[in-house]
């Protein structure tokens, strides 16, 4: 059997700078809590030994809000602004791990939005990513993911001008679909790709592997959004398409009668558990 392993497989800059950071928070704080304002990233595994560290994961404001002490590490996939107001307003220690591709989004929102442009952000309403983006602009913001969404779409104030910015993880071409429906409505916009250029390139990477293999494995976490999208785009190109989360997950008799098989894994998805996936396949086929 041929394995072909996609060369963007594993942890983007984002997710490792957030991951490394916790660690060195622990090494460095012995006698103090910490804490991550929501799962650092998208990865039981990586959740779990950090839980094995003493690391805690707060899953609310009210949760926050509890915290007297420690350190609160804000995670890869950044925050609203007012938990920053909030965690300066309580004295308590904050880490910023958030992905400087994400702040970045925040400075342009919070920009655009003080200018008096109504922002769009292309993404997942419900996703940690979109939901702190959201919270750097002022009120008139709207999330939108889909053709539907984007036809119904209006402006608050006539000849209001438009910021369209998208979550880090979209997929580009569906982004690209988007942004033509709202400018044929007639608004003065300003069109800015923030779809981090990592992502861009697993996906096109992962397209290519897809179209050529007789089976994929995409690995990666249920809830991670670029792993999700990864494995629909790998699904259209190649029907044999499997989405696991660790070996535990893979199916031996999916892969018995193919010859090739390709291989990629999310952002937030640990080398160790490509390698395992990666060396189980290839001495077990």
């Amino acid at each position: 059997m041929h394995i072909e392993l996609a060369k963007t497989a594993g942890f983007c800059f984002g997710v490792k700078r957030a991951v490394e950071t916790v660690y060195e928070q622990v090494r460095c704080h012995k006698s103090r809590r910490i804490y991550t304002y929501g799962p650092i990233i998208h990865n039981e595994e990586v959740i779990k030994d950090l839980k094995k560290q003493g690391v805690s994961v707060l899953h609310s404001e009210e949760e926050l809000l509890k915290i007297e002490d420690g350190v609160v590490i804000i995670r890869s996939h950044g925050v609203p602004r007012h938990i920053y107001d909030l965690l300066k307003k309580r004295n308590i220690t904050c880490v910023d791990a958030t992905c400087p591709f994400v702040k970045k989004i925040h400075r342009i929102v919070a920009e655009e939005s003080e200018k008096g442009s109504h922002i769009v952000i292309i993404g997942n309403s419900v996703h940690p990513e979109v939901e702190g983006i959201r919270g750097w602009a002022k009120d008139q913001v709207s999330v939108i993911q889909s053709a539907e969404e984007a036809e119904h779409f209006q402006a608050e104030k006539e000849g209001q001008k438009v910021c369209i910015v998208a979550q880090t993880t979209f997929n580009y071409n569906k982004f690209k679909e988007l942004v033509e429906i709202i400018d044929k409505k007639g608004y003065d916009i300003i069109v800015l790709n923030t779809i981090c250029n990592a992502t861009k390139e697993r996906q096109e990477e992962a397209r290519r592997i897809a179209g050529r293999v007789d089976a994929m494995v995409v690995i990666g976490d249920k809830r991670s959004s670029n792993t999700q999208k990864l494995f629909e785009i790998c699904k259209n190109e190649c029907l044999n398409t499997y989405y696991i989360q660790t070996l535990d997950d893979l199916d031996m008799n999916q892969l018995r009668s193919v010859e090739t098989v390709g291989i990629t894994a999310g952002a937030s998805t640990p080398n160790i558990i490509i390698e395992e996936v990666q060396n189980y396949v290839r001495i077990n086929f």
